[in-house]
């Protein structure tokens, strides 16, 4: 099942750690996100691949906006 990676809160992407097709486990990032001077990494909750990144260092984003997909 595919999990959806989503921004916690609302900012500019300041950081891509995670590549399409690379192997993530559990407690990995796969962006960094600065909001009001804070530093926040979106965490992956199971193993998996990246199979599609939808953020890059300098976006813009939502809380809620998708930022990658886990197979």
């Amino acid at each position: 099942m595919a999990e959806e990676i989503r921004a916690e809160i609302v900012g500019y992407v300041i950081e891509v750690v995670a590549a399409e097709g690379q192997a993530v486990r559990r407690g990995d990032h796969v962006v960094v996100v600065e909001s009001m001077k804070m530093e926040i990494p979106t965490v992956v909750e199971d193993p998996g691949t990246v199979t599609s990144l939808h953020a890059a260092v300098g976006d813009f984003v939502n809380e809620g906006d998708l930022i990658a997909v886990i197979e």
